[in-house]
């Protein structure tokens, strides 16, 4: 089997598309109508993913989202019918690591799952890396800062070991999503963005000036060792 996912859908025609879809591809599948129900259901049963769609009726995905980053960093994969780019970015800033946009196709949210749930799994034998400050123990699933344990989400992580394993290299947006996400031809560079915005708020002595993880302007973004 694949994993365990939990479909958090109002739409019944789409919850049970998407459900029968995952199955046929291997996975578990619980679901879900509302927000609560969803909480409820994550709590009562561990879950691999969470597939939540962002408008739910009383709590909607976001506020799930937040809830759920309070205690735990299961992969999530936002969908999503809004066409706003306001909405995408506050989706990813509450700690969603992809999403993808109604009406998709079930191989490709099939590949999305996949793709959420390899980068929570720790790459095997890869020995720890230093850059400056920063300790990133791929086998371990850990990155201390000063001694101290960040507590990152997969994407985070992913993020930081690939610029840590080339300190000082730029790197493109375009490679990161390939590196990160997978994302080798429908990739949004957004993704890039808030998740460095997100990382820089862990590894940064001061976020809105980073010295760390640097942007270098019209190329992407370098890890520096200082």
């Amino acid at each position: 089997m694949e994993g365990r996912v939990l479909v958090v859908e109002d739409d019944a025609s789409i919850r049970e598309v998407t459900a029968l879809g995952l199955r046929r591809a291997g996975f578990r599948v619980d679901t879900a109508v509302d927000g609560r129900q969803a909480l409820m259901a994550w709590r009562a049963h561990p879950v691999d993913a969470i597939v939540l769609d962002v408008m739910l009726p009383g709590l909607d995905g976001l506020e799930v989202c937040r809830e759920v980053r309070r205690t735990s960093q299961v992969p999530i994969l936002m969908l999503t019918a809004r066409t706003d780019t306001l909405d995408v970015v506050v989706g990813l800033e509450c700690g969603a690591d992809d999403y993808l946009r109604k009406p998709f196709d079930l191989p490709e949210l099939v590949a999305r799952v996949r793709s959420v749930l390899r980068r929570a799994g720790a790459p095997a034998g890869s020995p720890t890396i230093a850059v400056g400050d920063l300790e990133i123990d791929p086998g371990g699933f850990v990155v201390r800062r000063g001694g101290r344990e960040v507590t990152l989400t997969a994407t985070e992580f992913r993020l930081l070991l690939e610029l840590a394993r080339r300190p000082g290299q730029v790197f493109t947006r375009e490679l990161l999503l390939d590196l990160v996400w997978d994302h080798r031809f429908l990739g949004d560079s957004r993704l890039v963005d808030v998740a460095v915005q997100r990382l820089r708020a862990k590894v940064e002595d001061d976020p809105a000036h980073p010295l760390r993880i640097r942007t270098v302007r019209g190329a992407g973004y370098k890890l520096s060792t200082l």
